[in-house]
């Protein structure tokens, strides 16, 4: 897990979201997820399917639980990308317990950019480096 996470947003888990257990369930984690990284990107003037004129698909994902999570419970979920390849990068997201003060989930989840009109992955625009870097350079505190 990365040492920052220069976008944060808060959520609030939702009914929909809790399995038969009580609880957070791993399904809707992926939901919650999907949302971090939809708000993300957002944050740097762009959507899932158009990033300077490309999208991303999901090449990867991996959950790993910290502690349960409940209907109700609000959530500050950070959101860092890093492990910049030819085609893409990883999101690594931290969702924390606002109320319990602590880590409930960590995420990861490996974005290939794509050009959906020639079905090819492609490489990472440099729309997106460029708002990357001026949005980690406005977040951070020094």
């Amino acid at each position: 897990m990365p040492d920052s996470y220069p976008f944060r947003t808060e959520m609030e888990i939702q009914i929909g979201l809790i399995n038969y257990g009580g609880h957070l369930g791993n399904d809707s984690a992926l939901t919650l997820v999907h949302e971090a990284r939809m708000r993300f990107l957002r944050a740097l003037g762009f959507s899932e399917l158009d990033i300077a004129g490309k999208g991303i698909i999901l090449a990867d994902a991996a959950l790993v639980f910290k502690a349960e999570a409940f209907w109700g419970e609000k959530l500050s979920v950070g959101v860092a990308a890093i492990d910049f390849n030819k085609y893409g990068c990883d999101l690594y997201y931290c969702f924390e317990s606002l109320e319990r003060q602590r880590e409930v989930l960590h995420a990861k989840t490996g974005l290939v950019f794509f050009d959906y009109t020639v079905r090819k992955p492609v490489g990472v625009p440099p729309e997106f480096s460029a708002a990357l870097n001026a949005y980690t350079q406005e977040s951070d505190p020094n």
